[in-house]
C-alpha cells in the first residue's frame, strides 16, 4: 500500500473511484523529503495526514511509532480522526500497489471538497472517476450498416453514446457488466476498429487513430477486469 511518487490528485482519484470507507495508502509528501502523506478515504472524501520519518521512528501527530506497521495496527483499532460529518475514520483497507492502473489514468485530476467549495455529498457525483473517458467514435448501425459519428462517454460501468457532444440525452447507455469482450476488429473495411461483445449484439466502433483505438480498448478491458474481480469477491464472500 506504499505508492511512492503518487500525486495527491491521483491518490484521491484511486481511493474515490476504487476504494471504500477506510481505504488508505501511503505516498511521499510533496513538501519535504522526510515526510510522507497518509491518504485515507472516509465518508466519500479523502483526507491527507502528515507522517514524519525521523530516521528511527514515524511521528504522526502526538504519536510516535517504531514502524509503519505499528502505526497502521494502532489506527486500525482506534479512530484516526472525526470528519466534519461526525464520521470516524479507521484504517481498514490497505490500497495495494499491485492494483492494475493503466498509465492513461495518470492525467486524472480530482478536486477535493475544500478546493471546489462543494460539500462532501457533492464530491463523488461531480468528481471524475478513475476510468472516465470521452470522445468521438464512428459507430456502425444495427440494421442499416452505415457508419455515423457519435459522442461517447465512459463513467464507472456505463458507456453512453450521444448524437453529438452538445446532446444532453444519450441515444443508448451500455451496461459493461453485461459485456463479455472488447477487442480489435479487422473484419471491417475501415481501420482502427474495435468491437464490444454483448449477449444480444456486437457493437462495432472506429477511432480516428490507432493510438486512440488502443486507449479505448485498454480502458474498457480494464473496466471488464475490475467488474470480474468484484463479482469473484462477491461470490467468495457469499460462499464463505
Amino acid at each position: 500500500w506504499y505508492h511512492d511518487n503518487l500525486t495527491r490528485h491521483a491518490a484521491e482519484a484511486l481511493l474515490l473511484s476504487n476504494g471504500k470507507d477506510g481505504s488508505y495508502l501511503l505516498r511521499k509528501s510533496n513538501e519535504r523529503e522526510d515526510m510522507y502523506s497518509l491518504s485515507v478515504r472516509g465518508k466519500d472524501s479523502v483526507k491527507h495526514f502528515h507522517v514524519e520519518h525521523t530516521g528511527t521512528s514515524f511521528k504522526f501527530g502526538f504519536n510516535e511509532f517504531s514502524s509503519l506497521k505499528e502505526l497502521v495496527m494502532h489506527f486500525a483499532n482506534q479512530p484516526l480522526i472525526g470528519s466534519e460529518t461526525g464520521t470516524l475514520i479507521v484504517l481498514k483497507h490497505p490500497y495495494p500497489r499491485e492494483v492494475e492502473e493503466p498509465s492513461i489514468y495518470e492525467s486524472v485530476r480530482v478536486h477535493t471538497a475544500m478546493q471546489t467549495g462543494k460539500t462532501e455529498s457533492d464530491l463523488v457525483p461531480n468528481a471524475p472517476s478513475l476510468g472516465t473517458k470521452e470522445g468521438y467514435l464512428i459507430k456502425q448501425g444495427k440494421i442499416v450498416k452505415n457508419w455515423k459519428t457519435r459522442w461517447f462517454t465512459l463513467h464507472r460501468n456505463e458507456l453512453k453514446y450521444f448524437k453529438d457532444q452538445t446532446a444532453t440525452e444519450p441515444i443508448r447507455a451500455l451496461d459493461l457488466t453485461e459485456c463479455s469482450a472488447v477487442q480489435f476488429d479487422y473484419s471491417q473495411e475501415r481501420v482502427n476498429c474495435f468491437c464490444l461483445v454483448f449477449p444480444l449484439r456486437t457493437y462495432y466502433l472506429c477511432a480516428k487513430t490507432g493510438i486512440e483505438a488502443d486507449e479505448w480498448i485498454k480502458i474498457l478491458r480494464w473496466k471488464l477486469s475490475q467488474i470480474r474481480k468484484q463479482a469473484e469477491q462477491r461470490n467468495t464472500t457469499l460462499n464463505s
